[in-house]
């Protein structure tokens, strides 16, 4: 099975990664990712999002885009799906220790099987509920990408916080970000713009940590 993508994205994923300033070799095993999850959501419904153009632009690049604002080298992802952003972020970065979490059966086979053939031996998967899921120790960023409110991610994710740490919540449009709503002892340190290649709507990311 071919592991390249149509010409139309394949140039769009090339283009993105030079915009944002990222290893080109880096379009092969995102290429190989986009491909086995394209394979795998005939059956398992992993993201409504089927075209491969829609797919480097909202899936990959979009994933990518947050980068700059990640803290490793212990990295959370939480409500993963179907890896995203943790399986691009572990790609970019073979140095940082990636834990890939969602407790969805059918999203976490598939995870465990894209480890494995992109030979990810910095990524983790675990099924559970984040707010039962207790690790060794903390991490340095815990990143949502479309998982729950702000306020809401913040009360279940917390605990998984390391001294220091920070909670990343990727957000559309709406950043979603009121610092009233927070839980005790959690403040908003700055709301993010974030432009991704090929998307010409706004993509925000809210930084929280705890006083």
């Amino acid at each position: 099975m071919s592991h390249t993508l149509p010409f139309g994205a394949a140039d769009l994923l090339h283009r993105g990664l030079n915009e944002l300033s990222l290893d080109l070799t880096l379009a092969g095993p995102l290429s190989r990712y986009l491909r086995l999850m394209e394979r795998w959501n005939r059956a398992y419904n992993l993201t409504a999002v089927r075209d491969f153009e829609d797919m480097v632009r909202l899936h990959l690049l979009d994933s990518l885009a947050a980068l700059p604002r990640v803290k490793g080298p212990r990295i959370a992802d939480i409500g993963t799906g179907p890896g995203l952003p943790g399986i691009p972020l572990a790609l970019a970065c073979p140095d940082w220790q990636v834990v890939l979490l969602d407790s969805g059966g059918k999203k976490t086979r598939f995870l465990r099987q894209a480890v494995m053939e992109l030979g990810l031996s910095n990524a983790v998967v675990v099924q559970a509920r984040v707010e039962s899921y207790r690790p060794d120790g903390g991490f340095d960023t815990v990143v949502s990408r479309a998982f729950a409110a702000t306020t809401t991610f913040t009360r279940l994710a917390g605990h998984l916080c390391a001294p220091g740490g920070q909670l990343l919540a990727m957000k559309g449009r709406d950043a979603d970000d009121d610092p009233e709503a927070l839980p005790a002892g959690w403040r908003v340190v700055a709301t993010h713009s974030l432009r991704v290649p090929g998307l010409e709507a706004v993509r925000h990311l809210v930084e929280i940590t705890k006083d």
